[in-house]
């Protein structure tokens, strides 16, 4: 197995900039032994919200050589959101999407692009015009609470 690890510039959005009430915060710190960039809010379906998180925009990035995202996490037992975005998406709802659980115990994840699933288009995934990773809390009235301390890529 082959692995790159990419360095995230993550920032926080939260669906206030579509009306949304839910509240969080992104904080760098050391969980568990580990410096992590960790999201917690309270997510909030009040006037058509849903959803806090962290993202990183990946500029002229080209992962087909890879197979897939690699992402170290621990968190509070929810399940979470991995969300990516290439070029040819063109509306912010569009995205290829993956879920997971964050264990109280950090774990490393491998998600294969092939598994990640389009919502609200047809297009095809193409690893090539990758350009933003997030990591959401989403969908569902909860207290999020996940932290990452690696994101990369893998190659088997």
């Amino acid at each position: 197995m082959t692995e790159m690890t990419i360095t995230p510039d993550w920032e926080y959005v939260a669906d206030s900039v579509m009306g949304g009430v839910s509240a969080g915060q992104m904080t760098q710190e050391i969980v568990q032994g580990r410096m992590a960039v960790r999201l917690r809010g309270d997510v909030s379906l009040d006037n058509n919200g849903g959803f806090v998180q962290i993202a990183t925009d990946l500029p002229d990035f080209d992962a087909s050589a890879w197979d897939g995202i690699t992402l170290d996490v621990c968190g509070n037992s929810e399940t979470y959101d991995i969300r990516l975005r290439t070029d040819q998406l063109t509306r912010p709802w569009q995205s290829f999407r993956a879920e997971f659980t964050a264990t109280p115990a950090w774990q490393s994840l491998r998600f294969r692009f092939v598994d990640f699933v389009a919502h609200k288009h047809d297009i095809g995934f193409d690893a090539s015009a990758l350009r933003r990773v997030g990591i959401l809390a989403i969908g569902r009235v909860f207290t999020a609470d996940v932290a990452i301390a690696g994101l990369g890529l893998y190659r088997a």
